[in-house]
């Protein structure tokens, strides 16, 4: 059982707002997934559509797997350092602007075919 990883690294924009693309697509198939994702409007759902595309043209490719039989195996979203920067206030004070950052990975894999036999 191979599985094909895809990660996007240092990526504008909160893990937490990732997340919610993110856990749409956990263990659906991949046409599945790409539907879902083109129907949220944000950010993340773009930015997840092409992660898993890329992920879907590496199993092809790379590791010459049907990609009609895929499978996100799994998908996360992980913080990334922050950018901190400063911003001018009042009576010479400052306020801290904090630009996170943000780590996606996601692995494909066929689908496993189910036996009927238990134990």
């Amino acid at each position: 059982m191979t599985e094909v990883k895809a990660q996007f690294k240092y990526l504008r924009g909160s893990a937490q707002k990732m997340r919610r693309a993110v856990n749409l697509v956990r263990g659906k198939r991949i046409e599945e997934a790409l539907g879902i994702l083109r129907m949220v409007p944000n950010k993340a759902a773009r930015i997840v559509e092409k992660l898993i595309k890329s992920a879907q043209a590496n199993a092809k490719h790379n590791n010459k797997l049907d990609e009609k039989n895929l499978v996100v195996k799994s998908i996360f979203a992980d913080t990334a350092t922050i950018i901190k920067r400063m911003r001018p206030r009042a009576r010479g004070r400052a306020f801290p602007i904090k630009k996170r950052l943000s780590h996606i990975t996601v692995f494909v894999g066929p689908k496993e075919a189910s036996s009927g036999t238990k134990g």
